[in-house]
């Protein structure tokens, strides 16, 4: 019964494609410093993928998983499809959704991407931005795509 309300309470998450990497800094006997880019498709509004480009940190804290990840990243995202917008996301209602989410720290840093849909413009407005249990970052992306 609990691990059904998990799945009712936790959102799945969605996967992304990791499309590249560049090193940014250079460790001798571990993973390097690098800016990954990965993509990842709208989980409620098919035709639209978006490009996430994000540091990453490295040495031998980042190879194990106890690094936390600089707040540093930039969004992208492109029509690939035909874009239905469903009505839940045209009416406002959803403002604001989580559509990604991506674990920076071993347990309290996100870097998260929202959406909204801008009616007046028939826009789909996506930002990026990373955030603590306790305390965010200001650092921000943001990226349109046209409905029509």
């Amino acid at each position: 019964m609990l691990a059904f309300l998990v799945c009712i309470v936790v959102p799945a998450s969605v996967s992304s494609e990791t499309i590249g990497t560049v090193d940014t800094v250079f460790h001798m006997f571990s993973r390097d410093d690098d800016i990954v880019v990965e993509a990842f498709d709208d989980p409620a509004i098919p035709g639209v993928t978006c490009y996430l480009s994000r540091a990453r940190k490295g040495g031998v804290k980042g190879m194990i998983g106890v690094a936390e990840d600089p707040s540093d990243a930039s969004i992208e995202c492109v029509r690939t499809g035909d874009i239905n917008v469903p009505e839940n996301i045209r009416n406002g209602k959803m403002n604001g959704e989580k559509v990604f989410k991506k674990g920076t720290s071993l347990v309290f840093k996100s870097m998260q991407v929202v959406r909204f849909y801008d009616k007046k413009r028939d826009v789909i407005v996506y930002m990026v931005y990373s955030d603590r249990m306790v305390e965010g970052s200001p650092k921000n992306s943001v990226t349109v795509v046209k409905v029509k």
